[in-house]
């Protein structure tokens, strides 16, 4: 689906950069709180590729998350990726309470699941919302299919055209 996606994306003008959070070194989130230290920065006791995908966030309109679906959730890196930037980019968890460095930012979803969406990308949906309100992001919306089995393949006409026309609604509602 981020084929499509991104396709329409740049046919739109759109410029718009792909990180394969799977090829990334992403260390877990051990709340040590090294990064409320410093309110301007992401900070962190991890030396791994956090601080790179901190930088390309503040430096993006809309971030879209895109990820499949295991187990009503999203996957591992994501979780990781996700944990990590509540509170490097949130500084309030310390003494006195800081802001938020992505404040005003537009958050997307793209994902796919085994279940009818409602029941498969719900939870996932609901947690992003949470995140949302906490870090004060604005929820732009989520574009998700189902892949209801392994013979067929995934992509069709209708999905391809679902992709796109959710490119098309982000980039003349958000952007």
């Amino acid at each position: 689906m981020l084929k499509p996606f991104a396709e329409e994306l740049g046919a739109l003008g759109a410029r718009h950069t792909l990180t394969w959070l799977h090829d990334k070194r992403i260390e877990p989130c051990v709340a040590c709180r090294l990064c409320q230290r410093d309110w301007s920065a992401f900070g962190c006791r991890h030396d791994d590729d956090m601080p790179e995908i901190f930088d390309a966030i503040l430096a993006c309109d809309v971030l879209v998350l895109a990820t499949p679906i295991y187990s009503w959730y999203c996957t591992p890196p994501m979780k990781a990726a996700l944990d990590r930037l509540v509170y490097g980019m949130n500084k309030y968890y310390g003494d006195e309470k800081g802001p938020s460095l992505w404040k005003g930012k537009r958050l997307a979803l793209v994902t796919t699941c085994g279940y009818p969406p409602e029941k498969g990308a719900d939870l996932w949906e609901a947690g992003v919302k949470r995140y949302c309100k906490h870090s004060r992001l604005l929820y732009a919306g989520m574009l998700a299919e189902r892949h209801s089995n392994y013979r067929s393949a995934f992509m069709d006409e209708e999905k391809e055209r679902r992709a796109r026309a959710f490119a098309q609604q982000l980039y003349y509602n958000v952007l």
